[in-house]
């Protein structure tokens, strides 16, 4: 017979002091890690769920979040609200979630893993899942973030995460066969954020394209993913100049095509460009721009639905990004090398 009416497996079932042990804090920490996330920091948090999950505890709020959704809320981080390329994505995200019954939380996160790290700590609590977009966090603070909370990524592939992106590789392979048929034996890809993984795979698909076609592929930067950005970009080509110009997204093309005609540079003539993500802004500027389209609206829906599918017992059986469509849209910024 055992003391107290415990049995032998009551004894061997991990408790919640267990996990306060082994994470070195007390047990009302790992109690609000579990029922109130927001309430407990990102590092302290990770720390109760790693001991928790070796111990094999698991709490009822653990398992009633696992079951369904209790605040009908879902957040949407994204990296700068002032980019336009994160309207149409709020909008399609917006409109996923409305249908679905979900009010949406945004946060702005301005560029920075630390600002989104705390929207996250606070968002933590309330919400039934969570939307990434452009993050510049690591891999592992992401994959981590997932285990407490329901989560979708968009614009980036992270290994375990539920993740939809656009074809970037196909979107540059485009602009690399339409540059090259226009005679451009040359090209300059001005880069964007360092944190950036599109920066970093368009980067890739475009130095890969070029080998297959033989068009000689150089970058400069990194830049900021803005008109001053663009700006900015415009002295460094001028340096070593080449006849056709790829940019990270349409904010550095735009910006990059207005100084270089304050300069005295005529666009196409004397250079084409292209731009990525055919926002709002690129069929506005003279001349209009050439751009890869990223299907910025069905990005953030497929998010959403994606992500409330996940809140639902829903898993991946490929564990592959879903990967959307990207085409060239042709304008009058991209011309025959002369």
């Amino acid at each position: 017979m055992t003391r107290g009416g415990s049995t032998g497996k009551d004894r061997n079932t991990p408790t919640i002091y267990d996990v306060a042990r082994a994470a070195g804090v007390a047990s009302s920490t790992v109690s609000r890690a579990f029922a109130r996330p927001g309430r407990v920091s990102y590092e302290t948090a990770q720390r109760i769920r790693a001991a928790a999950d070796e111990l094999g505890y698991r709490s009822k709020s653990m398992a009633h979040s696992a079951g369904g959704s209790r605040s009908k809320m879902i957040a949407l981080v994204i990296a700068d609200v002032a980019n336009p390329v994160y309207f149409e994505m709020i909008r399609g995200a917006e409109a996923a979630a409305t249908d679905a019954g979900y009010t949406m939380l945004l946060f702005n996160s301005q560029e920075s893993d630390r600002r989104e790290r705390q929207a996250l700590e606070r968002a933590m609590s309330m919400v039934d899942g969570i939307v990434l977009s452009s993050s510049r966090m690591s891999d592992s603070a992401i994959r981590q973030m997932a285990k407490q909370k329901p989560t979708m990524v968009m614009n980036r592939a992270v290994a375990d995460v539920s993740s939809v992106v656009t074809d970037n590789p196909r979107g540059m392979r485009r602009a690399a066969e339409h540059l090259g048929e226009l005679g451009h034996t040359e090209l300059m890809y001005l880069s964007g954020p360092e944190a950036s993984w599109a920066d970093g795979m368009r980067w890739r698909s475009l130095r890969e394209a070029g080998m297959e076609l033989e068009i000689r592929i150089r970058r400069i930067g990194p830049f900021q993913p803005t008109l001053r950005g663009g700006a900015d970009a415009v002295a460094q080509w001028a340096a070593n100049p080449s006849s056709a110009v790829v940019a990270y997204n349409d904010q550095i093309a735009i910006g990059f095509l207005r100084e270089a005609a304050r300069m005295g540079v005529v666009v196409p003539d004397d250079v084409s460009i292209v731009g990525f993500d055919n926002t709002f802004g690129a069929e506005l500027v003279t001349p209009s721009l050439t751009t890869v389209a990223s299907p910025l609206y069905s990005l953030g829906s497929t998010a959403v639905n994606n992500l409330l599918a996940i809140a639902g017992g829903a898993r991946s059986m490929s564990g592959k990004p879903v990967v959307l469509p990207a085409k060239l849209v042709v304008r009058d910024s991209t011309a025959r090398r002369s």
